[in-house]
């Protein structure tokens, strides 16, 4: 498939553009990475599936943790917008201690997976990727831990396979609400010309700002760099047009509306400093302040989920497994142990 007329045009410039907005110290720190993260080693082995969509054959990457101990449980781990499989490595290891195997994919337009040139994203198309890879290892029960967009994901699963989904783990999902409701609407051309402005800094202005509450740990860099460093690699116009076509999933297809339809039992992790929302920059400024309001986001949520459980972490912010792992870890494991 050919790339839309309008992309294949841009791609050169939005490149240079793109290498132009950053300075040279922040360059200094970044490995440029291809789109594909060729040159990055994950901390488990992968294992690529081809996966056959809309007419085109795309890689599927993921990690399967399946430790000596296994107590024949698993446990689905769903990254989010701004992140991959990778970012689970604490988590996964904690797990697999406890003798649960883990297995963490990359969704295609995201960490090593393809990055389609022409694809409908959707969780409906997401979830059913997702599901195959757990039919190729023959798991027919699992749970799922969803973060920020794989909240939305996981979500999605969780009224697609009732009958798979054993228990549902959201932390600080984003979708919690309608974005709809508040900011208007940015076609995809919109969204990847604001892709193509995103640097090492405002990448980490941003995290900085709804993550780690202006309080930077040099462990960070790690998850920063893997984002950041496409923005320095020719790869970036596809990365980024990808990047585009997610949020406009994300915007277009909410799973507040699916909340009331999950019957596996459900945990709640909410880090309640957080504030992200998706559009929040386009909203009018009166109603900007109402957008991502976690510390009543994680309440309202859990009234409209049967029989789940909230845990709420005081002065945490979007990323509790990486910014607070012990009070974030322990509320799992008992939670995954009962």
């Amino acid at each position: 498939m050919k790339f839309p007329n309008l992309l294949s045009l841009l791609i050169p410039f939005a490149f240079l553009f793109s290498c132009k907005a950053q300075n040279t110290a922040d360059l200094s720190k970044l490995t440029p990475l291809d789109a594909e993260l060729s040159t990055v080693k994950y901390p488990f082995p992968t294992t690529t599936k081809i996966v056959k969509n809309q007419g085109q054959e795309l890689k599927m990457v993921y990690m399967d943790a399946k430790p000596a101990n296994w107590n024949g449980k698993t446990i689905l781990l769903l990254h989010g917008k701004n992140f991959n499989g990778y970012y689970f490595e604490s988590v996964a290891k904690a797990l697999n201690k406890e003798g649960f195997r883990v297995v963490m994919p990359d969704q295609i337009g995201f960490g090593k997976s393809s990055k389609p040139k022409q694809y409908q994203f959707s969780f409906h198309q997401l979830a059913e990727n997702t599901k195959s890879i757990m039919d190729d290892l023959k798991i027919d029960k699992f749970m799922v831990l969803g973060h920020s967009m794989g909240g939305m994901l996981a979500s999605r699963m969780a009224v697609m396979y009732p009958e798979n989904v054993e228990k549902l783990i959201l932390e600080n999902p984003i979708g919690l609400e309608d974005y709809k409701r508040f900011s208007p609407y940015q076609n995809i051309e919109k969204q990847y010309a604001s892709e193509l402005k995103n640097t090492y800094e405002s990448y980490k202005n941003y995290q900085l700002q709804f993550y780690y509450d202006g309080k930077w740990k040099t462990e960070y860099d790690k998850w920063l760099n893997l984002l950041a460093g496409w923005t320095v690699h020719k790869d970036f116009p596809i990365t980024a047009w990808n990047a585009a076509l997610t949020s406009d999933m994300v915007y277009t297809q909410p799973v507040v509306y699916d909340f009331e339809k999950i019957t596996a039992p459900t945990l709640l992790i909410i880090g309640t400093r957080d504030r992200t929302a998706i559009g929040k920059a386009f909203a009018p400024k009166e109603l900007q302040p109402l957008m991502g309001q976690y510390q009543n986001l994680g309440k309202e949520t859990q009234k409209k989920i049967k029989g789940s459980k909230l845990v709420e972490l005081d002065d945490v912010g979007h990323s509790p497994h990486i910014e607070v792992f012990d009070r974030f870890i322990q509320p799992l494991l008992e939670f995954v142990k009962e």
